[in-house]
């Protein structure tokens, strides 16, 4: 199971880099056709507001996607807990975001997997 997280923890950090450049890719589409030549008044400065808004909520997209990859390259509880998050809100974005968040359940709910994220507790001595 250890091999099958870190390609979860890998995939979920290209997914992540790969909403991050859309995010990129967009902004600098939508603000550069802004300064076509002979636009009317109000559409440069609507195609730089949508351009801001959508760049904008694409990061926002993508950054827990690569911190949960990360914590589940470092072995994280809290890695596991934010990449099944970020997996059941991915099972809408058809059809690489079903199948990475599928198979990103179906590993990461695995009790053997669960178990390897736990951290051992130091036994109570009782004096």
């Amino acid at each position: 199971m250890n091999d099958h997280v870190k390609i979860i923890g890998i995939l979920w950090i290209v997914f992540g880099a790969l909403s991050l450049l859309a995010a990129g890719f967009l902004f600098m589409l939508l603000v550069g056709v802004s300064f076509i030549p002979d636009m009317d008044t109000p559409a440069p400065g609507i195609l730089r507001f949508v351009g801001f808004f959508i760049g904008s909520f694409l990061a926002l997209l993508g950054l827990p996607k690569i911190i949960g990859g990360y914590g589940l390259l470092k072995g994280l509880e809290w890695g596991r807990i934010l990449t099944l998050v970020v997996s059941f809100l991915s099972l809408l974005n058809i059809p690489f975001g079903t199948a990475l968040g599928i198979y990103s359940i179906i590993v990461l709910m695995n009790k053997e997997t669960a178990a390897q994220f736990q951290k051992p507790t130091a036994p109570v001595v009782k004096s």
